[in-house]
């Protein structure tokens, strides 16, 4: 029959083909294997031990010296913050004499702010002036500025542009000095008038005369009491 004879041409056409695939061998299949030996890397020779070693002990030097420079950084900043902050904005100084007493007793600290060379009536200030040709430090309080007129009373108190001043916490009296400053004084530019606390005993404008402003050291601004023993 026809039929039987096609279905024999296909299975012979099949068996060609499958004659022709090259042999499959499940047992030359390669697997690849998890326990390789791992490269060791091979030692190093002593002069190359010796150049690691030297390598690090440089690294290690380097580091220091970079923060020893850092810290050499810093510590040049805040000096000259602290040049800056004590010689250009704040003052500090003792308490030359007892002038002030009881306020500021003698050998106390004494802060002034340096910027503050405008002071008003009754700030406390540090001024230099020139004293039996000596310049000297002083402290005093400022009871007249620029354009006021100060009187010294019979009654030995301070009088200003007319007003008698009423001091409560001064426990002398003001005698005036008449063989040094002529009243009434009227005070020119840039010229203040300034007594201590200390009236009796102490060196004032009374004595030398106005304190000009290119005298003025600083305005005090707190004090460090001195310790008794």
């Amino acid at each position: 029959m026809e039929t039987d004879h096609n279905d024999n041409e296909k299975l012979d056409e099949i068996d060609s083909i499958i004659s022709e695939e090259p042999d499959f061998k499940p047992e030359e299949k390669l697997i690849e294997s998890s326990d390789d030996p791992v490269e060791e890397k091979p030692e190093l020779s002593e002069s190359a031990q010796e150049a690691d070693k030297l390598k690090k002990e440089l690294a290690k030097d380097e580091k220091s010296f970079k923060n020893l420079q850092r810290f050499l950084i810093y510590l040049a900043a805040f000096l000259v913050i602290l040049w800056v902050m004590f010689f250009k904005i704040i003052g500090i100084t003792h308490m030359p004499s007892e002038d002030m007493e009881p306020r500021i007793d003698a050998g106390d600290l004494v802060l002034f702010y340096r910027l503050a060379r405008k002071p008003q009536f009754q700030d406390v200030i540090v001024f230099e002036k020139v004293v039996d040709g000596k310049k000297t430090l002083m402290v005093g309080r400022v009871m007249a500025v620029p354009g006021d007129t100060v009187e010294i009373s019979a009654g030995n108190s301070v009088i200003v542009n007319g007003n008698v001043l009423v001091e409560p916490k001064i426990y002398s009296m003001t005698p005036k000095r008449e063989d040094k400053v002529t009243y009434p004084l009227t005070l020119g530019e840039k010229q203040y008038f300034v007594l201590v606390d200390n009236r009796l005993q102490g060196m004032d404008s009374r004595y030398f005369g106005p304190v000009t402003k290119d005298e003025i050291l600083g305005t005090i601004i707190t004090i460090i009491r001195r310790i008794k023993f």
